[in-house]
């Protein structure tokens, strides 16, 4: 999914479609709430895909950069006192937790540590 967005802001595509899974809705929800992607919706009954429509600045993409932190080789964990900041704060962890995905901000406030997903700026 990351990949697919990263590809899509670079050749200043208006869109992007993927298929649909509970965990890329969720990734794509906090994306929206934080203001890095326009909208995002679920298309299709039986087969779903799910539909990015990304934000720019004129020319220039909302979204500077987007970085894997947690691989399915190696599983990346936080406690909730060390997720970390990105670019001083300018960016967002997104954390897997046990009340869902969401922001590494989001997670120190509830106190939960978690899977440490990726990190948008």
């Amino acid at each position: 999914m990351l990949t697919r967005i990263r590809n899509a802001t670079r050749a200043l595509l208006p869109n992007t479609e993927m298929a649909y899974s509970k965990m890329k809705e969720s990734i794509a929800q906090i994306l929206k709430r934080e203001g890095y992607i326009a909208e995002c919706t679920v298309a299709g009954d039986i087969k779903k895909t799910l539909r990015i429509k990304l934000k720019y600045d004129g020319r220039q993409t909302v979204i500077a950069g987007l970085k894997r932190v947690s691989t399915p080789g190696l599983r990346r964990y936080v406690g909730a006192d060390e997720v970390p900041r990105v670019l001083g704060g300018l960016g967002i962890a997104i954390v897997s937790t046990s009340k869902g995905l969401m922001t590494g901000t989001e997670a120190k406030k509830q106190k939960l540590g978690g899977e440490l997903l990726c990190f948008v700026w």
